[in-house]
C-alpha cells in the first residue's frame, strides 16, 4: 500500500503543496484547504460540505476526521466463491480496460488461481491484439474472434471454456462506445444475458474502469454505465500520471460503489487494492507534512 501513496499520489501531493507550501505546519487556514482540495480536483459541492464543518484554523486530525466522514465508500473485498468466477470489465475506450484486465489476471494468477481472458471488445482490432499479447506474456488462455464479430458469442464461449477446463476465473473485455449510447446499451445488456445462459451466476462482478486522469469529469460516464447495466465496483487507472487524485473523493461519494483497485503504473503488478485510510493519509501528507 505504500506503493499506492508514493507512486499513485505523488503528483496530487505536489498539487496540494503548490497551494499550501512545503514547510511543516500544525494548522492550516480553512480557505487554504479549500483552495488546495479544489486544485486536486475534488468536486466543489463536496469541498463546501467539508469546509462548512471546519473551524477557521484546522489541524491535521480535524481534517482527517471530516475527510473520513464525507468519504463513505462501501467495502471492497472480493470473495472468489464460485467457479468460474466471471468479471465483466466495462468502461469507455482509452480508460485502460485492457491493461487493467492484464493486471487483474496477473494478480489472480500470482494467488494460485487459473485465469482465462475473453476478448469481447470486437469493435476494435487493436483491443483484440493487445489482449492477445497480454495473454501470451502472462501465459493464460484467451478466447477471441475477428473484429466485428458478436461480442456476446465471445462472452458465452469464454465462460463455457472456463467451465469445461475447470478454470477458476474468467475476465471479459467489452467495448465502450459512449458516443452511441443506444448501441452500447443493447450490446452490454445482451452480453450480460448471454453470460447468464453460459452460467446462471455469471457475471459475478461487473467492474467499471475509470481513467484517473479525467478526474471528476469521469463521473457522468460512470453514471451512464451504472444506469445501463449496473456496476458492482470501480477500478481507477493512471492515478500515478495525474494531479487529480482528489477526484477519488468525488467518485466514491457520488457513485457509492466500492473502489476495488487503483492502477499506479504500467507493469502487471501495478494494481493496488484501494484502502480508504491510506488514501486519506496520502492526501494529508500533501497538506501538512
Amino acid at each position: 500500500m505504500l506503493g499506492f501513496i508514493k507512486k499513485g499520489l505523488n503528483k496530487t501531493k505536489e498539487a496540494l503543496k503548490s497551494v499550501v507550501g512545503s514547510e511543516k505546519k500544525e494548522k492550516l487556514p480553512k480557505d487554504l484547504i479549500e483552495e488546495a482540495l479544489l486544485e486536486a480536483d475534488m468536486d466543489y459541492d463536496l469541498v463546501e460540505k467539508i469546509i462548512n464543518r471546519l473551524p477557521e484554523e484546522v489541524t491535521k486530525e480535524k481534517l482527517k476526521k471530516e475527510l473520513a466522514w464525507v468519504f463513505s465508500v462501501p467495502k471492497n473485498d472480493i470473495e472468489i466463491n464460485d467457479k468460474p468466477f466471471t468479471f465483466l470489465i466495462i468502461g469507455v475506450n482509452g480508460a485502460g480496460k485492457t491493461t487493467t484486465i492484464a493486471k487483474l489476471a496477473h494478480k489472480f494468477k500470482s494467488e494460485g488461481k487459473s485465469v482465462i481472458l475473453g476478448a469481447a471488445d470486437t469493435f476494435r482490432a487493436a483491443a483484440i491484439e493487445q489482449l492477445t499479447k497480454w495473454a501470451e506474456i502472462l501465459d493464460v488462455p484467451i478466447v477471441k474472434t475477428k473484429q466485428g464479430h458478436d461480442p456476446a458469442a465471445v462472452t458465452y464461449d469464454t465462460i463455457a471454456s472456463a467451465k469445461a477446463k475447470g478454470i477458476d476465473i474468467a475476465i471479459i473485455d467489452t467495448a465502450g462506445r459512449l458516443h452511441n449510447k443506444v448501441n452500447l446499451q443493447n450490446e452490454l445488456k445482451k452480453i450480460v444475458n448471454v453470460a447468464k445462459k453460459a452460467y446462471e451466476n455469471a457475471p459475478h462482478k461487473i467492474v467499471l474502469i475509470i481513467d484517473g486522469t479525467q478526474g471528476s469529469s469521469a463521473i457522468n460516464q460512470a453514471k451512464v454505465f451504472k444506469e445501463i447495466v449496473g456496476v458492482d465496483g470501480v477500478i481507477i487507472t493512471k492515478l500515478d500520471g495525474t494531479a487529480k487524485g482528489g477526484s477519488i473523493f468525488t467518485i466514491g461519494h457520488e457513485l457509492q460503489l466500492p473502489i476495488l483497485f487503483v492502477g499506479v503504473g504500467e507493469k502487471p503488478e501495478d494494481l493496488v487494492k484501494f484502502d480508504k485510510n491510506e488514501f486519506i493519509e496520502g492526501i494529508l501528507e500533501g497538506l501538512y507534512d
